[in-house]
């Protein structure tokens, strides 16, 4: 019966910090989009671009049309 008087306030607290939790989450936006992140998970995405293994092709032109400093050309 002791334990009673224990557990009770304790419950009592958590119960009060989640509705404050869940209150928290509405208000900052948690819940305002619940469809995007259950189709993206479920279609890939048509805008990615296929990604490059090297640097692009106007960054090494621009380099190798510079004259080096050290005048080995």
């Amino acid at each position: 019966m002791d334990s009673i008087f224990l557990l009770v306030p304790i419950v009592i607290v958590f119960i009060v910090l989640a509705v404050k939790f869940f209150f928290w989450a509405v208000n900052s936006g948690q819940y305002d989009d619940l469809e995007t992140e259950g189709r993206r998970i479920l279609f890939d995405d048509e805008h990615e671009s296929p990604r490059s293994s090297g640097p692009a092709k106007s960054d090494t032109a621009a380099r190798d049309d510079e004259p080096s400093e050290s005048g080995d050309r």
